[in-house]
């Protein structure tokens, strides 16, 4: 395991990192068109996540400042004892060590969830995707300009330019050691990193996330909702898949036909179970195995339930375990639908797009995990941290 960094030089690298990535942001974008032109494949989504713009530039640079001001997520008392013999007794917070980040055509990952990992102690492995390769080696170039300005070894942020061959063999055996494994992409590349991997994996980035439109639903509000959850970004894992409609809404039809009309403006693909179906005119599905997937695209599936808990049995048997949404004025309903759904995230009359580490005030994410081990939901730098015990005695034997 690697000795951790002081906070002042830990600090200090993604400060530095702040500024290069403002310096250099013209040759950054440039470089990343290269990446854009060399894209070949017709996968929206990833070629929306591969660009980098002065956006994405700012939300870098802001991820770095931001993560600089935080308190030290390492050596965080959680618990202490003492115990009767005279032992003092304490848990703190602890590095990982190492943390290997696999992620698809995100150069923003290679700033983001880089900054997170170093902040919180620990070597940093980066194996990004092929098609944004000249944008990562640049980022990662400034990443060992901040660490040798402050006279640091490059090796604490090392990135892995392998084929998938290369890397199913570093997964199965690491010629280094790697304690934790980070996959950050779609369920292809989750389930190769966890058929693979010797050491443990943070599942993140599943979506298939759900609104529920219950009897009680503002109309104004379910619509914003839906239409935000589905099409401000197609290609991010809290973005809108299913929508369910309580049939026992009063004029449900009417709603249904104004929603398909909305969500059509935006160049949508809508289609329907069997009574939404007939209800608008919409495609129907053609199997019920479509309520599993996660569209990434212009794509929605609505369906109509005919009572609150086939609206949550829905959800638990099909979703991701990310996100969901009840769109209700009826407090005690919603709160009975956040407490029986099984996802990281459960909302009432909000949008399922902000699950997301900078919006739930932790200052960025490492990844959003369905997993219910070791943290839920989006991991800040707080998580990202094991615990060590720490016992002083003064020649206590048992």
């Amino acid at each position: 395991m690697n000795i951790v960094l002081s906070i002042e030089k830990r600090n200090a690298v993604l400060s530095r990192m702040a500024e290069l990535l403002e310096q250099e942001r013209a040759n950054l974008k440039s470089i990343n068109q290269q990446d854009m032109t060399n894209y070949s494949g017709d996968d929206l989504a990833m070629e929306k996540r591969l660009l980098v713009d002065d956006s994405k530039i700012d939300g870098m640079i802001l991820s770095m400042q931001q993560l600089a001001s935080q308190e030290d997520p390492v050596g965080v008392e959680r618990f202490n004892f003492d115990h009767e013999n005279g032992l003092k007794i304490s848990n703190k917070t602890a590095a990982f060590g190492t943390i290997m980040i696999i992620y698809e055509s995100r150069p923003d990952v290679t700033v983001e969830a880089g900054g997170i990992a170093f902040k919180s102690g620990n070597k940093i492995l980066l194996k990004g995707g092929k098609e944004s390769l000249l944008s990562n080696l640049k980022i990662v170039s400034l990443w060992h300009q901040a660490l040798e300005e402050n006279n640091i070894s490059k090796d604490w942020v090392e990135y892995l330019n392998y084929n998938r061959e290369e890397t199913q063999a570093f997964l199965e055996k690491p010629t280094q050691r790697v304690d934790l494994i980070v996959p950050r992409g779609g369920e292809q590349l989750i389930a190769f990193t966890k058929k693979h991997a010797t050491c443990p994996v943070i599942v993140s980035g599943r979506g298939n996330n759900f609104v529920y439109v219950n009897k009680e639903a503002d109309l104004h509000k379910a619509l914003d909702i839906i239409i935000n959850g589905k099409t401000t970004n197609i290609g991010v894992c809290n973005a809108l898949d299913k929508v369910l409609i309580d049939s026992n809404l009063e004029n449900w039809q009417e709603f249904a036909i104004h929603l398909v009309a909305e969500l059509q403006k935006y160049k949508v693909e809508v289609l329907g179970d069997e009574q939404f179906s007939k209800a608008t005119n919409v495609p129907q599905i053609e199997s019920e195995l479509i309520w599993y997937e996660e569209f990434l695209n212009y794509k929605i599936v609505i369906g109509i339930v005919n009572t609150d808990e086939e609206a949550v049995a829905k959800i638990n048997q099909y979703s991701g375990g990310h996100s969901a949404s009840i769109i209700t004025e009826n407090d005690a309903i919603a709160q009975q639908f956040m407490e029986q759904v099984d996802c990281a995230a459960v909302y009432q009359n909000a949008s399922t797009r902000f699950t997301d580490g900078g919006q739930f005030g932790l200052g960025g994410e490492l990844a959003i995990s369905t997993d219910k081990l070791h943290q839920r939901g989006p991991i800040g730098l707080q998580h990202l941290v094991t615990n060590k015990w720490y016992i002083y005695g003064d020649g206590q034997i048992r």
